[in-house]
């Protein structure tokens, strides 16, 4: 893995102490997640990824984020009792962090400088809807909103990052994890 990225310490919601080395040689899907969003749902069509590709070397880790609209307020407890009876997820979850502003963990701050613009097959169109509710989305290469999505291949290198309207589903995205599998 990318040397500064492999070695940023993080917690796991059992409060295991992790860094993205513990998955070195698979391809990681890195999603900041909150349980009372619009985009919520995605928790589904994630687990769904994280079951059908998880042999062939994909992991999806979710970081639950309360930095937009408060939609992620419960505790780490709280939210893995939400995403295991809600939506049965088994994909690795992480304690809960901050993905943006001054509080904004160095793993995503490593993310975001890695790759600072989001893949946006919308055009803008969830940052306009955004503005519409009074949320100013700030710097561009900030994260815009809960399920953005930073793709790694096996090498430890970002490779791609998604707006948060890019379902787990989209071809898009399915398209760039089959790449970095094969790669």
């Amino acid at each position: 893995m990318h040397a500064e990225i492999d070695t940023i310490p993080f917690r796991l919601m059992d409060g295991t102490h992790a860094t993205l080395s513990s998955y070195r040689g698979k391809v990681v899907l890195l999603v900041n997640v909150a349980s009372q969003c619009g985009l919520t749902p995605q928790y589904e069509g994630l687990e769904r990824l994280f079951e059908a590709r998880r042999e062939a070397g994909l992991v999806v880790i979710g970081f639950p984020a309360n930095d937009f609209g408060a939609q992620e307020p419960g505790s780490n407890e709280e939210i893995s009792q939400f995403c295991s009876t809600r939506f049965g997820v088994a994909f690795p979850l992480a304690e809960k962090i901050s993905v943006k502003g001054p509080a904004r963990h160095p793993l995503y701050a490593a993310l975001t400088r890695a790759q600072p613009a989001a893949v946006d097959p919308a055009q803008g169109a969830l940052r306009q809807k955004l503005g519409g509710y009074g949320y100013e989305a700030g710097d561009p290469s900030d994260v815009l909103w809960n399920f953005e999505k930073f793709l790694i291949g096996r090498d430890g290198r970002v490779v791609a990052r998604f707006n948060p309207d890019v379902a787990p589903d989209d071809p898009l995205l399915l398209d760039a994890i089959e790449r970095a599998l094969r790669g």
